[in-house]
Formats: C-alpha cells, structure tokens, sequence
C-alpha cells in the first residue's frame, strides 16, 4: 500500500468549488488531497500588441505557491525580483494547455488571465492548477456568453492533469510529495476530455525505464484524467457535454 493507503490506480480525494472568487469572472477552489489551488480568470478586453488586429483573442497563466504552503517558508518570488525557472516552467505549461482547447478567434479580441496560487501543497501542484484552471476558464467563458460579448462557446474540449510515475517498483498514480520525493520516475500529463494528449513532462530520476512503463503510466493517466473531467463536469453543471 502506498503511504495514505491507496491502491496504485487511485487519485486522492478531489473536491472542486466553483466561484471561489466572486469578484472575479471565473474562479474555482481545487483540492487534490492536501494540494490546494486557488484558481481564477480574468477579463481583458484588449490582446498583446502583437496580436492587436487579428480578431483573435489570447489566453495566458501566472502560478505562484505562497510562502508558507510548504513545511518550511519559501522567500516571495517577488522580493527577489524575478519568478524562478520553475514558475515560468509551470505557468507556460498551464497557458499552453488551456490554448490547446479554446477557439481564440471565437473569443474575440480581448485576454482572458488565469492565475493559479497554491495555497497548500503535497506533490502535484502544477497538474491540479490546470485542472482548476479549466474550471476557472470555463465560468469565464460562461460570463462572456451571458453577457452577450460572444455568441457561441470557444471551448472544444474538457482538460485536466495528472501525475503518474514508478516509487519502489510500482506504477502509481497521482504522486504526492512523499512519493514524488522518491520516486524512480516522475510524469505530469495532460488530456482533454476526449482522451488526446496535450502534453506529457517527464524524466527517469534514478534509472531508465523500459518503453512498457511509459505505456502503464499513460494507460493510468487516461483513467485518472477521466475521473478529474467527470468532476470537472458535474460541478460546471454540464457547461459543455
């Protein structure tokens, strides 16, 4: 058994709050066992200057982790006057997915700005922020709709993430930080609702592994990031089908 007891092939318990947030257009509260992300999207009606003119619109991520949602206080990006590699690795990475499933052209000219902050973490922050940031992403999009600023729903797609990797042998999913710590490979993945890949991070921390472990992890994936839509479509009450 792993160290909270699950089997192999279970995600921690996931709980999603929508509108977290109310002064902003979208928002969500996502819990992934004791990781918890506030995520929020926000309304821009203006492009990049170098979109300016295109008739298409732009979605873009910011992710920070407070100082204390860790065991130990970790300095405030800001005071050292710059976000760190893996800040910039994880909210490109949050950007990039989200653009995978959304028409920017039927969006419109204007930016829809998703900020995740990790209020808590154990393993796993960076694929429960997009998987609540799709959440946010979506009662954006809903506000733009009731408000009559875009006619029909840009959004293709559902999209969530998921870890899996191999601790002690073992082909797991959904690390947290005592597995992650350990682990002899990590792997970060993310799908649409459709089962397509969007994206997948990963690396061998200790030794190689044979290609029949990638497709156990893969194959684990897909049923978490399966199990992380049909949350995400319950609690957005069926926004897409």
């Amino acid at each position: 058994m792993r160290p909270d007891n699950r089997t192999p092939e279970q995600l921690r318990p996931v709980t999603i709050q929508r509108e977290f947030m109310p002064q902003a257009e979208g928002s969500a509260l996502i819990q992934v066992g004791d990781t918890h992300v506030i995520c929020t999207a926000s309304v821009e009606e203006r492009v990049p200057p170098w979109l300016r003119g295109k008739g298409q619109g732009w979605v873009t991520a910011e992710y920070a982790m407070l100082p204390r949602a860790t065991g130990e206080r970790t300095q405030r990006e800001v005071t050292r006057g710059k976000a760190t590699g893996r800040t910039q690795e994880i909210q490109r990475l949050i950007g990039r997915s989200l653009r995978a499933i959304i028409d920017l052209k039927g969006l419109g000219e204007r930016t829809i700005w998703v900020d995740c902050d990790v209020i808590r973490a154990d393993g796993g922050t960076r694929t429960a922020s997009v998987t609540g940031a799709y959440v946010a992403l979506a009662d954006a999009v809903r506000h733009l709709m009731d408000k009559g600023r875009i006619k029909k729903n840009p959004l293709r797609d559902y999209l969530a993430a998921v870890s899996a990797g191999i601790v002690n042998g073992d082909h797991v999913l959904d690390l947290s930080y005592a597995e992650d710590s350990v682990a002899q490979v990590d792997m970060n993945f993310v799908m649409t609702g459709t089962g397509e890949m969007v994206e997948i991070q990963g690396t061998a921390e200790d030794t190689p592994f044979p290609r029949e472990g990638l497709t156990r992890m893969i194959d684990l994936a897909s049923n978490g990031i399966a199990e992380l839509v049909d949350h995400q479509r319950k609690v957005l009450d069926g926004f897409l089908p």
